[in-house]
């Protein structure tokens, strides 16, 4: 029965493989295009005494190809002296005579200009004379109303050849049935927390943008996106907020855009100048050397969709043969309640997508009920299930939106939970009474609860490092540094999967009491867990994930068997 299970997985697996070949042609690192923001460049403009085109030329010497415009507010036209706003009470003192309404508010400049802006208000307004200009009147206080674009600079920006990308924002005094960015637009940023039209005009917003790929900003959920997503084109779009940016050096904001348009599948890399122009230069030379050490191209990137291959559900048969191993393998009678239960989990954390966070659960744990292995053969076999397990749950869970990030994995802390879990499982005996008789009155040492709180605060401590905003308190400045060295020379592994791969060799060599050595492989167990969520960040590229556990595995092997031996020569030396 098992050998029929293991060829099942085996089969799967390898039928599995070319379901995930359509994601691995669009998911290569780049083009990237490298976007200014707008308003900040202008302001930069202003600091240095040029003008906004010129100081865009000197930024698209240094690789910067695109320019972010935002949707200007009445506001930001009469700070530029195009409009004149006065509410009733000051133009009254200008005009004593006139027939002004009290609280209304007016505003009077180019009459095309005025034209654009009421034809985006859903507001009352009216056009009256006063002195010898015409004014628009409107009852509310529209400073903060959109007022359309700099069309003349959108024109003059593309014709150069920039990459323009529409920062429209909402209110709930537009309307939606009119031209929502410049025609010049190539990608459309929302600005602010709720994407443009949220909640009631999103299909009005969506055939107002006519088909012009939407960014889903790195770290900056949106309501209302994943609406738009459905119908528009969605490309990754990374920035650093002012404010933490001001914490960096030129060098480690550069190295962390690098970073994420070679592991995180983002094409749009959103830039902002530092305060000081030199740091500014330092900043976009570093980054477009990085880009072209990394082989990453600047230029116009592509929309990264693809139709899942069908073959994918060849991997369904794979999953359902680990279940089948885990019944098998697992004391008897807990196999198939654990089997129920875990599906049961899995169905009400994932709902649909329940089948990848089987595999994450399971097959993690499969290779260390293969019991008749010895040595690190049962750690191959528990990194070979582990790798299977990565082939099912790439191939059911690769679709366009999950490699966007817009349906991320559910369940992630279940894959550094599980997994030790069940192997803790798999070493209660069968005849249970006699053992928990045994448990129960067995002496109390001190050495062996000190041992089982480390290993609980191990597992504790992967868990709350999982994915990649770890709390700074738990992740110390010394380890952020080496992983800022080995992100540079290599594609850095995980430390859990290092410190799991570095336990099996001590686990497995060394001549432990059974219950140490099966305390250890537990802990061994949530670094093949950590496989499994690896590759369950789906937005980072296969091929990166790959180079990534493999690392971890060469990397702890290595140190597991240097600590083999010096364990042993320690050893020698105690008992001489």
């Amino acid at each position: 029965m098992r050998g029929l299970l293991r060829i099942a997985v085996l089969l799967s697996a390898l039928l599995s493989l070319p379901a995930l070949f359509p994601r691995m042609q669009v998911e290569r690192p780049g083009p990237v295009v490298l976007i200014m923001d707008g308003e900040e460049a202008i302001e930069q403009a202003r600091f240095t005494g040029k003008t906004f085109l010129q100081l865009m030329q000197e930024y698209r010497a240094l690789g910067v190809q695109g320019v972010a415009l935002y949707e200007q507010s009445v506001r930001n036209w009469v700070n530029r002296g195009l409009l004149t706003f006065h509410p009733a009470n000051t133009l009254q003192l200008v005009y004593p005579n006139a027939q002004i309404k009290p609280g209304w508010f007016y505003l009077t400049g180019p009459a095309d200009l005025l034209d654009a802006m009421v034809a985006r208000w859903n507001i009352p307004t009216e056009r009256v004379l006063i002195g010898t200009q015409s004014w628009l009147a409107t009852p509310v206080n529209v400073d903060f109303f959109p007022a359309g674009y700099d069309l003349a600079l959108a024109r003059e920006l593309k014709a150069q050849g920039f990459y323009i990308v529409a920062r429209p924002f909402d209110h709930p005094y537009r309307k939606y049935d009119v031209e929502l960015v410049p025609s010049e637009t190539d990608a459309v940023a929302f600005a602010g927390l709720d994407v443009l039209g949220y909640k009631d005009n999103l299909e009005v917003v969506a055939a107002g943008l006519q088909g012009k790929p939407v960014a889903w900003i790195e770290g900056t959920p949106q309501r209302g996106f994943a609406q738009l997503a459905k119908a528009l084109p969605v490309k990754r779009l990374f920035s650093i907020r002012p404010e933490w940016q001001d914490k960096l050096s030129p060098a480690e904001t550069a190295d962390k855009f690098v970073l994420a348009a070679r592991e995180r599948g983002h094409q749009l890399l959103y830039l902002r100048p530092y305060k000081q122009s030199g740091d500014t230069q330092q900043f976009l030379t570093i980054l477009k050397r990085d880009l072209e050490r990394s082989r990453i191209p600047i230029g116009t990137p592509t929309v990264r969709d693809f139709n899942p291959s069908p073959l994918r559900f060849v991997a369904l048969v794979g999953v359902l043969a680990g279940l089948a191993l885990l019944v098998v393998g697992l004391p008897q009678p807990l196999g198939m309640p654990a089997v129920v239960l875990l599906v049961l989990l899995a169905l009400g954390v994932a709902r649909g997508d329940a089948a990848p966070l089987l595999a994450a659960m399971v097959f993690p744990a499969l290779g260390f009920l293969e019991r008749h292995l010895q040595g690190l053969r049962l750690w191959l076999a528990a990194v070979l299930y582990s790798l299977a397990g990565v082939v099912f749950l790439a191939a059911l869970g690769s679709t366009p939106q999950s490699v966007l990030g817009l349906d991320p994995f559910r369940g992630v802390s279940l894959t550094l939970v599980v997994p030790p879990l069940l192997v803790a499982l798999s070493f209660l005996p069968t005849a249970y009474k006699p053992a928990l008789n045994f448990l129960y009155n067995h002496p109390f040492k001190l050495g062996e609860v000190a041992i089982a709180l480390v290993g609980l605060a191990v597992v504790a401590l992967a868990v709350l490092r999982r994915g990649n905003d770890a709390a700074p308190s738990i992740v110390p400045e010394w380890e952020l540094q080496l992983r800022a060295f080995l992100q540079d020379v290599m594609v850095r592994p995980r430390f859990k999967e290092i410190f799991a791969h570095a336990l099996a060799p001590m686990a497995l060599l060394l001549p432990w009491p059974s219950w140490i050595r099966n305390t250890l492989l537990v802990l061994v167990a949530v670094g093949m867990g950590s496989i499994l969520n690896t590759f369950a960040h789906y937005h980072t590229p296969l091929s990166i994930s790959f180079f990534r556990v493999l690392n971890g595995i060469l990397i702890g092997i290595g140190l597991g068997l240097v600590g083999v031996w010096a364990f042993r020569r320690l050893r020698e030396w105690w008992l001489r």
